[in-house]
């Protein structure tokens, strides 16, 4: 199974990332350029425990679908979620929240195992790791932005 393990520093009030992070309109937002948009589910707010949302984008030049499932939640400093459906064999993507001096720390484990054995841990190697983590580090970097253009 492989990981990313990003770490972002937010000069906003936790409970105020916590908050964005969970928000299907951010989210949609940040993911503007693979034309995301939700085809079931919770349709718009703040994602809670044992929600689900399913997601459709274009990604490598394909429309893919995933559905999503919150399975943990802590208000202000942790939440999980797991697919539930999509081309992921496994996906689970853990976000912790930790206020700090001056802002929030964001830590994200983003976990997940691709089908068709060899094959499919070949294109996790040479291309899949890769995409995923700048796909995750475009989606902070926006999170970063909202967070912040409102507190300063």
């Amino acid at each position: 199974m492989s990981l990313i393990h990003l770490t972002t520093f937010i000069e906003a009030p936790v409970e105020k990332l916590f908050d964005l992070s969970r928000s299907l309109e951010i989210h949609m937002s940040s993911m503007r350029g693979h034309g995301e948009k939700i085809i079931d589910g919770k349709r718009n707010g703040l994602l809670g425990l044992n929600e689900t949302v399913t997601w459709q984008a274009k990604h490598w030049g394909k429309v893919r679908t995933l559905q999503v499932k919150i399975t943990a939640l802590q208000p202000h400093s942790y939440f999980c979620d797991e697919q539930v459906k999509g081309d992921f064999k496994k996906m689970k993507h853990e976000h912790f929240f930790k206020p700090c001096q001056n802002g929030t720390i964001m830590i994200d484990y983003f976990r997940f195992e691709v089908p068709y054995g060899q094959f499919g841990k070949a294109i996790d190697h040479l291309l899949l790791h890769r995409y995923m983590t700048r796909l995750l580090e475009t989606r902070n970097r926006y999170l970063k932005s909202r967070a912040e253009e409102k507190t300063r």
